[in-house]
């Protein structure tokens, strides 16, 4: 036990590394903020679009969700960073991360919405347009609360696990916490550095975790 507190948790290590730490960590949350911000609104909004049944816009759609479903979150984010350039686009290793991300995200927000979406029975848009309500209205009023309320569980989840992609923008140089603490760890021959991220990344999601738990309660399942 002593040799595990002097190897993992030996914090005089740390001396003079505080402000990076803290540093990294605060890139960290503002990455996995922006990363949620950009990802679920353009993920409803392509699931909106897609409802108006328009067939060129929605193989677009389409083929875009397959897409970003389908690439590893590493590999957009180096395309991102290194290949847009060559397009005229040239992002920051943190942007860049973010960007690639959010699409992701965006692409399985889109799917959840979608299903939410599609499984709010038939009977509720006659409802909606019997009593004089247009098929927007019928769609803001009606539908899409009910499908949001069906796609919290699923959609939280999900978001917590793409914004642990974060850590992958230390291959783009991004000074995030991983990269941070991982800097630390091989200056100071130590993993202390590394306990601390470990210790700060709990600190940051568990909320977030127990917060989706209380969603899958208070929304997961219609109340009688």
């Amino acid at each position: 036990m002593d040799a595990i507190l002097r190897y993992f948790f030996d914090f005089s290590r740390l001396s003079g590394y505080w402000p990076d730490i803290l540093h990294g960590f605060l890139i960290t949350v503002e990455m996995s903020i922006l990363t949620v911000a950009i990802g679920i609104p353009l993920g409803l909004l392509l699931a909106v679009l897609r409802l108006y049944g328009i067939r060129p816009l929605n193989a677009l759609i389409i083929f875009y969700i397959d897409l970003f479903r389908s690439i590893p979150q590493l590999v957009l984010i180096i395309l991102a960073y290194f290949a847009l350039p060559y397009t005229g686009l040239v992002l920051s290793p943190f942007l860049a991360t973010v960007v690639a991300l959010s699409m992701v995200l965006s692409a399985f927000a889109e799917e959840i919405f979608w299903a939410g979406i599609t499984s709010v029975p038939k009977g509720q848009w006659e409802a909606g347009r019997s009593t004089g309500l247009s098929f927007n209205q019928t769609l803001v009023y009606v539908v899409l609360p009910q499908a949001i309320r069906l796609g919290i569980p699923p959609l939280t989840n999900r978001a917590i696990g793409i914004s642990k992609g974060t850590t992958l923008g230390s291959v783009i140089a991004v000074p995030e916490l991983l990269n941070v603490t991982s800097s630390i760890q091989s200056n100071v021959a130590n993993p202390t550095a590394l306990t601390v991220g470990a210790i700060l990344f709990l600190a940051l999601f568990l909320p977030f975790v127990r917060f989706t738990r209380w969603l899958e309660r208070a929304y997961g399942h219609p109340r009688h």
